[in-house]
């Protein structure tokens, strides 16, 4: 994790003193995988998850986006849809974890945009996911 420093200077009466703390500028990213034409998060990928959000003690000091992806097998609509779907099925999850509704913003790709290319088996299998990203609010 990579930590930025920021200096505090508090005034106390006539004299001031500079504190030091840590915060984190480190833009943070899981990843769901999902099966061909599913939006189900199987019980292990919702332990990462879970394991993966206690590790940032202060969640409600980062804005939370949800980027669902899809491989191009099936209509533009119907990829459209489902990654609708993946994205409200990690949605789901992040509310279970107590995250706060307002802290969420979703953007649903369906097979535009792909990281992996789609002309090959495994670049469909990486693209069928939904990407939780926690970017810091002080950035």
């Amino acid at each position: 994790m990579k930590l930025g420093v920021i200096f505090l200077v508090v005034l106390l009466g006539s004299a001031s003193k500079t504190i030091s703390q840590e915060v984190d500028t480190t833009v943070h990213v899981k990843s769901i995988y999902f099966g061909g034409g599913s939006y189900y998060i199987d019980d292990l990928q919702e332990h990462e998850l879970y394991e993966w959000l206690d590790s940032f003690p202060q969640i409600e000091q980062y804005e939370v986006i949800i980027q669902s992806h899809t491989d191009n097998i099936g209509s533009i609509a119907f990829n459209q849809r489902l990654s609708e779907l993946r994205s409200q099925s990690v949605y789901i999850k992040l509310m279970e974890y107590q995250v706060q509704p307002e802290a969420v913003d979703i953007v649903d790709f369906g097979e535009y945009l792909p990281t992996y290319r789609n002309d090959s088996y495994h670049g469909k299998l990486a693209n069928r996911r939904a990407d939780i990203i926690l970017k810091p609010l002080s950035l």
